[in-house]
């Protein structure tokens, strides 16, 4: 095995790092979970990336979970050809925002009513500040562990005991800005319930990853969702699930159709957006109503639903209407899961295995991963001799222990092989 040439990448990086702060415009892209320089990405066609240095990679990061068709899907581009030569933005109204609204509530009735957006970031702020606005309380609870975006009043970490409120885990956060916010273990159902009974009347929102993608892919317990649906009817809460990474992913109608769970409010992003910028938030229309200008609580953007972003999600949307596309991304995932499974049980080492549909990961750890505590007794060292073993012989993962590997309809049985064959090379070398 050659060593990658990246000395494109290197200088670029340098270069880089003149003018971004830290030469990123996202930290994980920084590899500095894993050591190492970033590579520079020129191109992507179908499951493959090519860097500025020449070398091709099959990808396993889809932009962090929306190209689920693949890089630059041809129906899809050449629909966003047709959209651009008429014009980018407009700052007013399209029909085009009928069509993907449609679209998703076709496909996740719970939306009687979607407002876009341009993130996910924006999408969860916005709902929290729907809650808040609807029920005219103030107190959040969220889950540690659970990436919402960097929302002020979300980027905390749990303090201890069940109703100890959280301190912020980022300067430039006032304590004030999170002094509302509380923050539980996931999958705890019983810290839930003892926060909530306690300070029902206060809590105006619970948040919450329908299957947590950001500390590696770890799913809810057995009932832990229709607990905390149970919970939040009971004390008039709102349930807010996070399908930013898995609505239009895991399924057609995201977790909430697979645990059958209707929340009060959805929020979404990537895969509708069909690889460009985008976010929407969703739900019962009597929450929805609450925005202006129908309602008092205000949230604005002038980018929120242009064209362009509009037409990509529209071609995605429609051609994951075909229900074979979820078929078939669940056997290509399940050869790939089950193959390093196998191949780590055969070489001897720890590893616990989790997947949901076209999301997996694969934890350096000889104990089960259900929360963020266990997640992060991982060997993270391990994890990036992983990653750079997997990039030398062309195989792109994130470079992170704490994020998911994502299957495309581009992944062929032969990708998919030749990535098992690679990881039983690099394990043996542990």
């Amino acid at each position: 095995m050659s060593k990658l040439n990246t000395e494109k990448s290197k200088k670029a990086f340098a270069e880089a790092q003149s003018f971004i702060p830290g030469g990123v415009n996202s930290p994980v892209r920084a590899f500095g979970a894993v050591g190492g320089t970033p590579i520079f990405i020129k191109s992507g066609s179908g499951c493959h990336l090519t860097d500025v240095d020449g070398n091709t990679y099959v990808d396993y990061v889809g932009s962090w979970g929306p190209l689920i068709l693949g890089h630059a899907e041809p129906r899809i581009v050449k629909r966003i050809h047709e959209a651009v030569a008429n014009g980018t933005s407009y700052g007013a109204p399209t029909e085009l925002e009928i069509k993907l609204a449609q679209l998703m509530k076709e496909a996740m009735p719970s939306l009687e009513k979607v407002r876009m957006v341009n993130s996910g970031t924006e999408a969860t702020m916005s709902a929290i500040r729907l809650a808040r606005g609807f029920t005219k309380r103030d107190a959040v609870i969220k889950f540690e562990g659970c990436y919402h975006g960097h929302v002020d009043s979300l980027l905390i970490q749990a303090g201890s005991g069940a109703t100890t409120l959280g301190t912020p885990t980022s300067p430039g956060i006032p304590q004030d800005f999170v002094k509302h916010t509380i923050s539980l273990p996931y999958n705890n159902i019983d810290a839930v319930n003892e926060v909530c009974s306690k300070r029902g009347k206060d809590i105006a929102c619970i948040i919450v990853e329908a299957v947590a993608g950001n500390m590696g892919v770890v799913l809810p317990k057995k009932g832990y969702l229709e607990g905390l649906r149970e919970i939040t009817k009971r004390h008039g809460i709102v349930l807010i699930l996070d399908e930013v990474m898995t609505g239009f992913r895991v399924a057609h109608g995201g977790v909430q159709s697979l645990y059958n769970i209707t929340p009060d409010l959805t929020t979404l992003g990537k895969i509708i957006g069909g690889g460009l910028p985008v976010g929407a938030y969703g739900g019962k229309k009597e929450i929805m109503d609450t925005i202006s200008p129908v309602g008092p609580v205000y949230q604005a953007g002038t980018l929120s639903g242009n064209p362009v972003a509009m037409t990509a999600g529209i071609a995605t949307l429609e051609i994951l209407r075909d229900g074979n596309i979820y078929k078939t991304l669940e056997e290509k995932s399940k050869r790939l899961a089950a193959g390093m499974e196998k191949a780590c049980k055969d070489a001897g080492i720890p590893a616990y295995h989790t997947r949901l549909g076209s999301m997996l990961c694969t934890f350096f750890t000889d104990q089960p991963v259900t929360d963020y505590a266990t997640a992060k007794r991982c060997d993270t060292k391990r994890y990036a001799k992983f990653f750079h073993g997997m990039l030398e012989r062309g195989f792109y993962f994130a470079p992170s222990q704490f994020e998911a590997v994502f299957v495309s309809m581009a992944h062929g049985e032969k990708e998919i092989d030749a990535t098992v064959n690679a990881f039983r090379e690099v394990i043996k070398g542990f």
